[in-house]
């Protein structure tokens, strides 16, 4: 039989070619970038669903208030956003340094609902604002819990004494907050009603004479329309109305003390208020120094009727 005479190979057998594994794909550009952000899946996933939602009930609150729906459905659609997470727990607050943290956490969670979506920013921001500290304020939502707040404070320039007040103001004469005490030997001292507004008049003026700013130690306003300035050696100088006239009568003095060295010498006042004189008084008695011929070295003081009107500035002071 055809069976019986087939021979049969031992130890070989017939074996399928073996299939080629496919090679794999590289990740493409989008992969690539994903796996770069230096966070993990879970936390860039768990960001992305919360914007999702976030800007659903955004949509949907929009939609509703186009179509004519009633305020109080909308809110409550905000509400269920804020049961589901989206509710103000936290505040990042930044750029403060000076005003009371208190305060702005306070007006921060001061809401009718505690909802993202119903938190009114430009109310928070109105808010801040009335405050003196507070010069500008930006406030934003971070989703799902977080306000962040960013504040820019004034700066401190002077202090404001009126009606035995002591006032913290800025540059622009804005008022910061009350003080008990001068909070620093470099802020000068304004004296009298409405000399916070002339706060930046006083600035300017000082600055044409820097090398006097230094040894001021504050300034009374007068009359509503001219300056006295202080100095820390005891002596007052009395300065004429208008920004020009007290800046040249300023500039002069300035002169006059680097040639004479005025402050420092037991004088108690100079009169400025006439620019075609200087006086100045020594104890009780008054002496009018030509500014214009001043020298390296003092010349004896030439004996002058008191200037016009002095007693009365004297007496005023």
């Amino acid at each position: 039989m055809a069976s019986a005479s087939a021979k049969i190979r031992r130890g070989s057998s017939t074996r399928a070619p073996a299939r080629r594994k496919p090679a794999a794909k590289k990740p493409g550009l989008f992969a690539r970038a994903f796996g770069a952000i230096p966070v993990s899946h879970e936390t860039v996933q768990r960001t992305v669903t919360w914007g999702t939602l976030g800007l659903g009930a955004a949509i949907g609150i929009a939609v509703l208030q186009a179509f004519g729906v009633p305020a109080m459905a909308g809110t409550e659609v905000a509400n269920v956003f804020g049961r589901a997470g989206f509710e103000v727990k936290r505040v990042d607050l930044r750029g403060i340094k000076n005003m009371d943290r208190l305060t702005v956490y306070a007006i921060a969670f001061d809401q009718h609902s505690m909802a993202m979506p119903l938190v009114d920013l430009d109310a928070v921001r109105a808010k801040l604002l009335r405050y003196g500290w507070v010069q500008d304020a930006r406030v934003s939502r971070r989703l799902p819990d977080t306000l962040v707040v960013d504040i820019i404070e004034r700066k401190p320039a002077a202090v404001w004494q009126n009606q035995g007040r002591l006032r913290l103001i800025d540059a622009s004469g804005v008022v910061l907050e009350d003080v008990t005490a001068a909070p620093s030997a470099d802020l000068p001292l304004l004296i009298g009603p409405d000399a916070n507004t002339h706060a930046g008049e006083l600035a300017q003026l000082l600055a044409k004479a820097p090398a006097l700013k230094p040894v001021i130690a504050g300034a009374t306003w007068i009359g509503e329309r001219r300056w006295d300035l202080r100095f820390q050696s005891g002596e007052t100088l009395s300065l004429p109305e208008g920004q020009d006239e007290s800046e040249r009568a300023l500039v002069r003095f300035a002169r006059m003390d680097t040639a004479q060295r005025l402050l420092g010498r037991g004088f108690l006042k100079f009169d400025m208020r006439d620019p075609t004189r200087f006086v100045a008084r020594l104890d009780r008695q008054v002496r009018a120094i030509d500014g214009s011929a001043a020298q390296p070295a003092p010349a004896p003081p030439v004996a002058a009727q008191p200037h016009p009107g002095l007693e009365k500035v004297n007496e005023t002071l």
